[in-house]
């Protein structure tokens, strides 16, 4: 499964990408919004993209929101992860379009099921 991985903060972009890999899940690191958007429309597209909300050119919510304006990109599952701690942004986050959210600070299992369960499916 391809992932593509928008996060600014570098050790929590290698926590995840390393959890990715380590499963064999290819990461493709992102850490900024614009780039979040440039990852997301190449070939091949990801089959998850795992997003930060607090992030510098393009915060979260607006590449969010540009995401699943794109008909490149609209379909592809976003996973929110954020430390934010307010409970009305999982909601926002969904309203937006977002598949689910995470808390940060990840856990390594739980994060790769949640991202897992949105992944192509086999068989």
């Amino acid at each position: 499964m391809r992932v593509l991985v928008a996060e600014d903060d570098k050790v929590m972009s290698q926590l995840i990408c390393a959890t990715l890999m380590g499963a064999g899940h290819q990461a493709i690191p992102a850490f900024d919004g614009a780039s979040t958007m440039m990852a997301a429309i190449r070939k091949p597209p990801p089959d998850v993209i795992v997003l930060d909300l607090q992030m510098p050119a393009g915060d979260g919510a607006a590449t969010l929101t540009k995401l699943k304006a794109s008909t490149r990109t609209a379909l592809i599952p976003v996973v929110v992860v954020s430390g934010t701690k307010d409970p009305k942004l999982r909601d926002s986050v969904r309203g937006l379009g977002a598949a689910t959210f995470i808390e940060k600070p990840i856990v390594p299992e739980e994060f790769l099921a949640v991202v897992e369960g949105y992944g192509p499916r086999k068989g």
